[in-house]
């Protein structure tokens, strides 16, 4: 699972772009208790989501002629500019070079082979995260593509990841662990066939942050009530827990699970 000391090639990072952030803070804090804190002009207007004074997530206005409303995925990185020359090398692109983020660190963000979204943090101050693997902080990753080896080899080259198929009642599932991360207590996230994924098909190749909850059935009430949709209703995956998908009011993508007991 995600490890707080954030090793090179584990997610260290997750933000939302949305056009509205007073309605969308609105919803999650509604649904998590999240709690923002303003970004100032330095920051463009980045802000925080906090929960019990822990970041939990980044916030950015992003008005709906500049994209979707969306989450991003950010990875650890020592180097960003090397790991953008490597996207590159292994047939990924750029979407913005690297940069300074004040003394926070830098970060970078990119499109995999298959077009899916991505980002990379190098940190400096900002180590990453405040909160991970707790109710409604950030516990698991998922990669939605339509070919798996070949998503698994892009991001093996990039960032060095390691892959394994585990079998389940529902078929296959490709886990991801960092590179030296020893069996599946190590992974961070999985990749799925986009083609036929329920709910996520429509929107392409993309990455879908987990965020833990105590309840996964009533998370889903509160999403319906809130004003968001639910795409997938809670369902029991055995020695895994319960998921279930939404979208929030303004079309973001994000999943919950209730973690099976250890």
């Amino acid at each position: 699972m995600l490890d707080p000391s954030f090793v090179t090639g584990a997610p260290n990072w997750v933000d939302l772009g949305t056009p509205d952030i007073d309605a969308t803070t609105a919803f999650y804090h509604g649904l998590f208790g999240w709690e923002l804190v303003p970004g100032g002009p330095e920051t463009g207007g980045y802000g925080m989501y906090q929960l019990r004074g822990r970041t939990v997530a980044g916030v950015m206005t992003v008005p709906e002629d500049q994209g979707k409303p969306a989450w991003s995925v950010y990875f650890q990185t020592p180097d960003a500019d090397a790991t953008a020359r490597t996207v590159e090398q292994a047939g990924g692109r750029a979407m913005f070079p690297p940069m300074d983020v004040r003394d926070y660190g830098r970060m970078g963000g990119f499109t995999d082979s298959a077009g899916a979204y991505f980002g990379v943090w190098q940190p400096r101050t900002l180590t990453g995260l405040g909160m991970i693997m707790e109710p409604g902080a950030l516990i698991w990753s998922e990669l939605y593509t339509p070919d798996v080896p070949a998503a698994a080899a892009f991001f093996h080259t990039v960032f060095g990841w390691q892959t394994e198929d585990m079998a389940y009642p529902s078929g296959s599932y490709t886990m991801i662990r960092p590179a030296g991360g020893d069996g599946a207590d190590a992974s961070f996230g999985g990749i799925v066939p986009v083609d036929g994924a329920p709910g996520q098909e429509a929107a392409g190749p993309h990455w879908l942050p987990y965020f833990a909850v105590d309840d996964a059935d009533a998370t889903a009430a509160g999403v319906e009530r809130l004003g968001g949709r639910v795409v997938t209703a809670a369902t029991e995956i055995p020695e895994v827990g319960r998921v279930a998908t939404f979208t929030d009011p303004a079309g973001a993508a994000f999943a919950v699970i209730k973690p099976a007991p250890m």
